[in-house]
């Protein structure tokens, strides 16, 4: 059983610091819902690194929004639920396309460069999008010069308050609410900050697999709190892989963009032949899961670790142009975007499910809130269309916002004591408890999936569970216990899915199966259980 707190603490005994709201994050939900609740209240933001380090950094190829005329909502609204493979909220998408294009002039507002040709902003199109709507920034650097111009922002802004370095360890609740957040600072002292709402902007879990586009800190923090808290999990056995990471000695997955192959690039077995035509019709376009899926076949049929991209047929100057950032990370390592096929092989991307929240981003503990990847809003349904993450981190954290100001203020304190239980320390080195997990997850829960394999890796993990009982007081052991705890919830919501949807696929249950399993995986503490979904 997963403990209702990693440690034992008497909040009388530590500080108590107080704010209007707490966000926890610093990605492009974070940033934006601390610079719009900034306008009127208190923000105190917290991030266990530092403002620029979150997947948004990483997002190149953009943030997608109906701004064309030949565009509208309805194309946008299609192409989610499409590829929302049947489990997306049609009200949430609904939402995210009305809603998006003002959110996206929010960014501008707050200092956003997009891109501009001719005047007018440049869009590209991405796989599964019947229409140009995607806006990038310096080619393919959108997400980088997001977070640039919002923490800017947020550094000058005297209504928030920013704690680099400094961990949340859990969520302080009572009675279905959240009253804030046991929070540890860099020298290791513990504080209960006091919070009249509590935002969890965390990001994802990508370093659940061993081989992720992730950094190092998408720990699934946001979504382990949430459940020990009380919150609801919902559709975490939808992981999405990119099919195109970078795959080359020495060198990290970095993300080889959806728009590379946008702007014409195709996939190459070991051997030189392209193949994509074997599997989809929209070819190197087809969604994320066939094409990573296909990837592994190849691979698999070839006995090699890599497919390769080639771009190599379009101008130099188009390449150098739309791609600078990621053919100069080539370059470092001897491989040019112009010339050479690149090897890619698929890594773990996005996580599709979450913290399930209402419309207004709060979830089933009051005054908690989620926004941006930790969450489940049911935008993405089964499979995210690409780019329309950064659109939900805005458009959320906005309506988020709006409930904020609508709460009462906080009258009390919480009367929590726990008593001291944990005596011992972790045995074994935290570095390869994670690195076991890590292989586990590829093995078994990865982007082929079976009963049996999801079975074992299941009980692989659960023999992990004495953890929650040492003694935790380093940020890599709180880490480890939000990776064991979030990959206990994917695996059992895998074993339970007995179809392939999305990005869940089964071997053993190879067909989507809309007479059973269009319904949601709803995990609770104590009762996890399947919710249907009308």
């Amino acid at each position: 059983m997963i403990p209702r707190y990693l440690v034992d603490v008497d909040l009388d005994t530590i500080p108590h610091i107080h704010t209007d709201v707490i966000v926890i994050g610093a990605g492009i939900a974070g940033l934006f819902t601390a610079l719009r609740a900034g306008e009127s209240k208190k923000v105190l933001m917290i991030t266990k690194k530092s403002l620029l380090d979150s997947n948004t950094r990483y997002a190149q190829g953009g943030i997608a929004a109906v701004i064309s005329d030949e565009d509208s909502p309805e194309y946008h609204m299609q192409d989610t639920l499409v590829a929302g493979a049947g489990l997306c909220s049609r009200e949430a998408v609904d939402v995210l396309v009305h809603e998006g294009p003002n959110g996206v002039q929010d960014l501008i507002r707050m200092g956003t460069q997009f891109d501009l040709e001719n005047g007018e902003f440049a869009l590209t199109k991405e796989g599964a999008h019947s229409q140009r709507r995607i806006l990038h920034a310096h080619g393919d650097a959108t997400g980088a010069e997001i977070v640039r111009a919002l923490s800017e922002r947020t550094k000058q802004d005297p209504n928030i308050e920013i704690w680099d370095d400094h961990f949340v360890i859990d969520l302080i609740t009572e009675d279905g609410e959240c009253y804030g957040a046991l929070v540890q600072k860099p020298d290791g002292q513990r504080v209960f900050v006091r919070g009249n709402a509590t935002v969890l902007c965390s990001g994802g879990a990508g370093q659940l697999f061993r081989y992720t586009t992730n950094p190092d800190i998408a720990t699934g923090d946001g979504i382990a709190i949430a459940y020990r808290a009380g919150a609801h999990v919902q559709d975490v056995e939808f992981i999405q892989f990119h099919p195109t990471a970078l795959c080359y000695p020495g060198a990290p997955r970095f993300l080889i963009s959806e728009a590379v192959r946008g702007e014409g690039a195709i996939l190459r077995n070991i051997k030189g032949e392209r193949f994509m035509e074997k599997y989809h019709p929209q070819l190197e376009l087809a969604p994320r899961d066939v094409v990573a899926r296909a990837i592994v076949d190849e691979m698999e049929n070839t006995k090699s670790t890599f497919v390769y991209i080639d771009i190599t047929h379009e101008s130099e100057e188009l390449v150098k142009h739309r791609f600078p950032t990621i053919y100069e990370y080539c370059l470092q390592y001897g491989l040019d975007l112009t010339t050479d096929w690149i090897p890619v092989a698929p890594a773990a991307h996005y996580m599709m499910g979450g913290v399930k929240t209402d419309l207004y981003g709060e979830t089933a503990v009051k005054r908690l809130f989620a926004c941006g990847e930790v969450s489940s809003t049911g935008v993405h349904g089964a499979n995210r269309l690409a780019s329309n993450s950064l659109s939900e981190a805005i458009v959320f954290g906005r309506r988020i916002v709006e409930r904020i100001q609508e709460l009462p203020p906080l009258e009390r304190s919480p009367q929590l004591e726990v008593d001291a239980l944990r005596t011992e320390s972790p045995k074994q080195a935290v570095v390869e408890k994670r690195l076991k997990l890590q292989k586990v997850m590829l093995r078994y829960a990865g982007l082929k999936r079976s009963a049996q394999g999801l079975q074992k890796g299941y009980e692989e993990l659960t023999r992990q569970l004495p953890f929650y009982d040492t003694i935790m007081t380093k940020r890599e052991e709180y880490e480890f216990a939000n990776l064991l705890n979030c990959a206990l919830l994917t695996t059992m919501a895998a074993i339970a899915r007995e179809e392939s949807r999305g990005g869940h696929y089964r071997e053993d249950f190879p067909q989507r199966d809309d007479e059973h399993w269009l319904k949601h995986i709803v995990c609770k503490r104590g009762e996890d259980r399947v919710e249907e979904w009308i």
